[in-house]
């Protein structure tokens, strides 16, 4: 490994991509730091340590930025915009017969639904950034202006910073997916995540220094813990069902063709971190009402649905997991097309062993792509319950543990794997050699 990455740089062309996209991480990083004009930084401060971590959908958004939203920063957005137009348009493809017609042109119609998606991410952004600002103004009571025109004035202000380090943000991403390595988005957002690592940290040692039995036995138990999902968790992105295939032999002229035995890949978790984020969004809406209402204390029964799903209740952590599994099976369904996959089979004279071609195929492969779908749906779902379930159960806080470490290994194979392809190009050895 340690000669892998002197043969990258030693390469030019390898070398000023990672340069190019550590540049572009740090460029990140000092806008995440800079404040937005008009707003208290001791309220916002008060405010961002009730709300950051209590399993709303701002701790969601703190997640995704980095720490940044708890800030209200200029990049408090950060990719949260973008990400949600990505997932909204890829799920119009499949509802709207233009947006799936354009997806079907190859490169320039892929450049079509680029365009649509960061047009789709403004208008998010424009929303988010006005209903933080409320947020900012009526639950935190941040903003300093709050009557006259200097009221309209710091809105108008506020909501375009926002606006501005959202559409920053995306800028910072393409320029990665162009010159860097790696996917912008993502290493953005991999590099938002592992920022907070240290202060995590050190939070944990902090503990320790209490002298408490409870914390001086828990704070190496939490490390075990996450060292042991990072592990799990490479396991289960590099494993994969392989469906057999055989091709069948043909005669063109002289020349024999075919007759070559290959398979069809199916990953485990092929969803990746998309039903997290689905099933997350919806359990935080209720979270997140509650910051906007009076206080309930009694015993009503919107008194009652708030408790439930907090995040400490025991009935968010089954709902939570039911959820991710529904939201999985929903984006495999919506991606993978076991009759299309037939099909393609058929027009190149391949086949299953022992299955015949049509109907019965597509029956095969849905059965696997079902079977697949559960395993790596039940994969996500402990991943995303279990640091809820040690919250609950030792009062300390890693509820968006799970999460964060799902996205930072995702994300750290796949530029691993790009990496590998870069130096097998070159005739390299690469990293598993």
């Amino acid at each position: 490994m340690i000669e892998s990455f002197r043969n990258i740089w030693r390469t030019p062309e390898l070398r000023k991509k990672i340069l190019f996209t550590l540049f572009i991480i740090i460029i990140y990083r000092i806008g995440g730091a800079l404040p937005v004009p008009y707003l208290d930084g001791a309220a916002l401060a008060t405010w961002a340590q009730a709300s950051a971590d209590s399993g709303d959908f701002f701790s969601y958004l703190n997640v995704l930025s980095g720490g940044n939203f708890s800030k209200a920063t200029l990049l408090a957005l950060s990719v949260s915009p973008y990400i949600n137009a990505q997932i909204i348009i890829q799920l119009l493809t499949y509802a709207l017969p233009p947006l799936e017609k354009l997806q079907k042109e190859g490169l320039e119609g892929r450049k079509k639904l680029n365009k649509i998606t960061k047009v789709t991410a403004l208008f998010i952004s424009l929303f988010q950034s006005w209903a933080y600002y409320l947020t900012l103004s009526r639950s935190a009571h941040a903003v300093l202006y709050t009557n006259g025109f200097e009221k309209i004035f710091s809105e108008i202000v506020i909501i375009a910073c926002f606006t501005a380090g959202s559409c920053l943000t995306m800028w910072l991403g393409d320029q990665i997916n162009e010159k860097g390595v790696g996917n912008g988005v993502s290493m953005l957002l991999f590099a938002g995540i592992i920022a907070r690592g240290p202060a995590s940290l050190l939070t944990l040692f902090e503990l320790m220094k209490t002298g408490e039995t409870k914390y001086i036995i828990l704070v190496p138990i939490i490390v075990v813990i996450f060292i042991l999902m990072i592990s799990f968790i490479i396991f289960m992105n590099n494993s994969e069902r392989r469906i057999p295939i055989q091709y069948a032999k043909r005669v063109v002229g002289n020349k024999m063709y075919g007759g070559q035995s290959h398979y069809i890949p199916i990953k485990v978790c092929m969803s990746g971190v998309l039903p997290i984020i689905f099933a997350m969004s919806f359990m935080s809406l209720p979270s997140t009402i509650k910051m906007f209402v009076p206080d309930t204390k009694g015993h009503g029964f919107y008194h009652t649905l708030l408790e439930w799903f907090s995040y400490t209740h025991p009935f968010y952590a089954c709902l939570y997991f039911i959820l991710i599994i529904a939201f999985n099976y929903f984006y495999v369904s919506m991606s993978y097309n076991p009759i299309e996959i037939a099909n393609n089979l058929r027009q190149s004279n391949g086949g299953i062993p022992g299955i015949r071609p049509g109907k019965p195929t597509s029956d095969f492969i849905g059965r696997i792509l079902s079977k697949i779908t559960l395993v790596g749906a039940f994969f996500l779902g402990v991943i995303a319950i279990f640091p809820i379930l040690f919250t609950t159960f030792a009062k300390v806080n890693i509820a968006m543990g799970g999460t964060s470490i799902l996205i930072v290994v995702s994300v750290a194979l796949e530029t691993v794997r790009t990496l590998e392809s870069q130096i097998m190009m070159r005739h390299q050895k690469g990293f598993l050699d």
